[in-house]
Formats: structure tokens, C-alpha cells, sequence
């Protein structure tokens, strides 16, 4: 992805802050390249991940819940951890960490791929949590760097969402042909050269980074991680123990114990992964909570689809995977148009236009009375579950980075991925348990039932989405495209 506009020179920095210089003074565009690779590899790899996640479980012999447990533990590990991530970002400097996440990452597809065994599988699968959240803040960290003006930088997430698309895109499709011809074990070695690609460009073009003086705060990680798994872990056992049982409740507690210990350790720490005060900011607020809503319903709606096109509608791997194409077309489509929205409307009322675009999609899709192969009415839910997603995830994300200040790339980009990996963990954990607990057998599913419930978490997300932020105008007309 390539872009003509030549680079603008770096402002000065004020005295006391991290100064920043590309190496060569190498084009903006290449550095967004290598970083923007990174999340192509990232989402390609999760969107692959699903679309073996059938053959995963009949090769390793797993029922729904441990299926989902595999799903879970990369989430998990990737929420709990993406804070301290950013905070590592910030602190140790963009550049580095973003290279030794990256390492860690492709470190853990390979154990993925040798992966004989369930246990072994879901080790991988951690570590790719841990290396994806170190990856991810830090490369959106860097993005920042590169694009400075409220205009660029909501350009920028336009391009980090098309990224975002083209990488589902292509992985629908590589997912379900990949595992098809080659098996399920080759779709975490797909990672590995674009990575090792990606790490080379980075590492020649992108902003070196000066490291700041700071602490770590690894109590306060270890809580939020404690407590997510906890959560999850305990809805995803509720259908077999019960709901009420005293292992899930047990587990809901220590859970939510976790997280107000959380919230009282950033309180009193000198250096918290989250400064609290970024709360007092409205549209931190309402993006976050957005993208914690919208998180459980897209991990949730990729989990469960490709089971249902399999399992229901009796596709092969290749062909689940080709009919997912038009979501994610439009999912490119609507982060292509979300900027413009934007600009037209306002970030404060883009971001609800989405979501309502979304929540039609996916009620269509629960409501639609296709059993068999693939049809014209699953077609138009495809396409606007596909244009909500990327209107709805590129705006939320440009109204939680619009005022970043210099030294926030990596707090707030870092906080808004948690919000939605966090979302994603604790809500597939919570719409497993129902869609499980539903069809009545561990090895079945109530597909209706997780569809319904993703629907109700986008119908919360647009509700929270209309309080009003103070919005202004996100994009000057005359700003360049970066």
C-alpha cells in the first residue's frame, strides 16, 4: 500500500519529551507499511485461526466449550496484557518493543503449528496473546508518531481499518482453502514470513524512539489478566457446572474482585498502566465502552460462524470461507467511507450510524431461514454486517485517539484494543455459555441464540454510543491523506 505524498518534516519536540527522527529519513509510507503488515498478520492469522476452528476441533477431538477455550486463552492473554503493552511502548520505546513482540508472536505460531495436542495448543496460543499485545499498541504507537494532525490520523485509522478488512479478507479465504488442502496446523505458519518481513521494514524505517524513565506496573496487569480469566473461564464451564453453581458464581466474584483491585492499584500506583484521569475525556469514555461492546460481539460473530456455515449449512472449509468474502469486502469498504462519514457528520454521530448498520445485520442474519448452502439473503446480512463493522470500529477508534498528546500513543491506542479484546474474551466466554447451555449438550450449539445475543451487545454499544461527546470537527477539509 503505497501513497505518494511526500513526508512532512518532523515538528520540533518541547524540552523533556521523547524526540523522534526516521532512520534515512525514510518515506512515512514505507514505515506505515511495515507497521501496517503487522496488523495484517495479526487479524489475517485470527481470521484463519477461525476458519479451522472446525477442523481444529475434530483433529484434536474437542468439544464446543474446549474449542472455544483455545479461542479464549489467545484473548485473554491479548486483553489482559495490551495495557501493559502500551505502557511498555511508551516507556522502553515504540520501536523496540513493537520488534520484540513481533519475535515473541511468530515465536508462538510456530508452537501453534507442532501443536499435537489440546494443551500444547492453547499454550501456543497465550503466547501469541502476549506477543500480539505487545505487537499491536506499539505499532499503533508508532502510526501516531508518523501522523500528528487530527486529520491525519483519522486518515490513518481509515487505512488501519482497510488493512483490518483486506487482512479478514484475505484470511476467510486462505482460512477455509489452507486448511482444507493443508490442514489446520498451516494456518500459524502462515504468519511467519510476512512477519519476518514486516519486522525488516520496521526496524529500518520507522521513528526511533529515545526511552523514558518509568516503572512498570505489573500488579496491575497481572489483576485485569487474573480477572478476565477468571471471568471467562467461569462462563465457559457454566453450562456443564450451571450457572448457579458455585464454580461459575465462585468464579464471577474472584473475577470482579480482580477488577476493582485493578481499579484501586491504578489509583495509587506512580505509574499505572491506566492514569484514570483519561476517563474524565468523554469520548474516551463512550469509545471505549463501544469498542468493549463491539469486541464481544465481532469475536463472538467469527467463533460462531464458521461453525454454523459447516455444521448447519453443511459447507466445506473452502466454501465457508469464500462466502465470508463479502463481509470482508465491505468491511474494507466501510473504513474506506468511515473518514468521510466523519468528516460529514461528526465522529459523535458517525460512530452510531455504523452500529445501526451493524445491528441490522446481524438481525437479519439471526432471523434468516436459510438451512442449507449459501442464498441471497444471507448475502445482504454479509454485506451489512460487513459495512458496519468497518464504519463502527474505524470511528470508534478515531474518537478515542483524536486528542492523543505526546506520550499517550501507546496509553490510549493500548487502552482501546484492551476494551475490545476484553470485550471479546469475557463476551464469547458469556455467549458460549448461553449458545452451549441452550442446545442442551456440550457438543452442540444453539446458533440463533449466540447470533441474538451478539445483536443485544451492538444494540447496548449504539445506545451508548448517542451520549454526546463534544464532538468537533475530525478532519479539516484540505488535510492530506497520509
Amino acid at each position: 500500500m503505497t501513497h505518494t505524498t511526500p513526508p512532512t518534516p518532523t515538528p520540533p519536540v518541547p524540552a523533556g519529551t521523547t524526540s523522534t527522527t526516521a532512520p534515512r529519513q525514510a518515506p512515512r509510507w514505507l514505515a506505515m507499511s511495515g507497521l501496517a503488515a503487522s496488523l495484517f498478520l495479526v487479524v489475517l492469522d485470527a481470521a484463519m485461526a477461525n476458519l479451522a476452528g472446525p477442523s481444529i476441533r475434530e483433529g484434536l477431538d474437542l468439544t464446543a466449550a474446549q474449542l472455544a477455550v483455545v479461542v479464549n486463552s489467545y484473548l485473554v492473554a491479548f486483553a489482559g496484557l495490551l495495557l501493559l503493552g502500551g505502557r511498555l511502548a511508551d516507556t522502553l520505546g515504540g520501536r523496540t518493543v513493537f520488534l520484540s513482540g513481533l519475535g515473541i508472536y511468530l515465536t508462538a505460531s510456530i508452537v501453534c503449528a507442532l501443536a499435537g495436542g489440546v494443551e500444547v495448543l492453547v499454550a501456543g496460543r497465550i503466547l501469541q496473546g502476549i506477543g500480539a499485545a505487545v505487537v499491536t499498541p506499539a505499532a499503533l504507537s508508532l502510526v501516531l508518531r508518523l501522523y500528528t494532525s487530527a486529520g491525519e490520523r483519522t486518515r490513518a485509522m481509515g487505512i488501519w481499518g482497510a488493512v483490518t478488512g483486506f487482512a479478514s479478507l484475505l484470511g476467510v479465504f486462505l482460512g477455509g482453502a489452507v486448511t482444507q488442502v493443508l490442514g489446520w496446523q498451516a494456518v500459524f505458519w502462515a504468519p511467519v514470513p510476512i512477519g519476518l518481513l514486516a519486522a525488516v521494514v520496521v526496524w529500518r524505517t520507522a521513528p526511533r524512539t529515545r526511552a523514558r524513565r518509568g516503572r512498570f506496573d505489573l500488579t496491575g496487569a497481572a489483576l485485569i489478566t487474573a480477572g478476565i480469566s477468571s471471568l471467562a473461564l467461569s462462563m465457559l464451564s457454566a453450562p456443564e457446572s450451571g450457572w448457579t453453581s458455585p464454580t461459575t458464581l465462585g468464579g464471577v466474584v474472584v473475577g470482579l474482585a480482580c477488577m476493582v483491585a485493578f481499579v484501586v492499584v491504578e489509583r495509587r500506583s506512580a505509574q499505572p498502566l491506566v492514569p484514570l484521569g483519561v476517563f474524565r475525556r468523554k469520548p474516551v469514555v463512550v469509545a471505549n465502552l463501544v469498542m468493549l461492546l463491539v469486541g464481544g460481539t465481532v469475536t463472538s460473530l467469527f467463533f460462531f460462524l464458521p461453525q454454523f456455515q459447516q455444521q448447519v449449512l453443511g459447507m466445506s472449509p473452502l466454501t465457508a470461507g469464500l462466502s465470508q468474502l463479502p463481509i470482508a469486502v465491505m468491511i474494507i469498504v466501510g473504513s474506506a467511507v468511515a473518514p468521510l462519514l466523519a468528516k460529514l457528520l461528526g465522529l459523535s454521530r458517525a460512530v452510531p450510524t455504523g452500529l445501526a448498520v451493524l445491528l441490522a445485520g446481524l438481525l437479519w442474519l439471526a432471523t434468516d431461514p436459510t438451512t442449507g448452502a449459501f442464498s441471497l439473503t444471507l448475502l445482504g446480512a454479509f454485506l451489512l454486517i460487513g459495512v458496519g463493522l468497518g464504519l463502527g470500529l474505524v470511528n470508534a477508534t478515531a474518537l478515542a485517539l483524536r486528542d492523543t498528546g505526546d506520550g499517550e500513543g501507546g496509553l490510549l491506542s493500548g487502552l482501546i484494543n484492551a476494551t475490545q479484546q476484553l470485550g471479546g474474551a469475557i463476551g464469547l466466554a458469556a455467549l458460549a455459555g448461553l449458545a452451549i447451555g441452550a442446545a442442551g449438550a456440550g457438543t452442540d450449539v444453539s446458533f440463533t441464540t449466540a447470533f441474538l445475543g451478539a445483536a443485544a451487545l451492538v444494540l447496548l454499544a449504539l445506545v451508548v454510543s448517542l451520549v454526546p461527546t463534544s464532538d468537533r470537527d475530525p478532519a479539516p477539509a484540505g488535510a492530506q491523506a497520509p
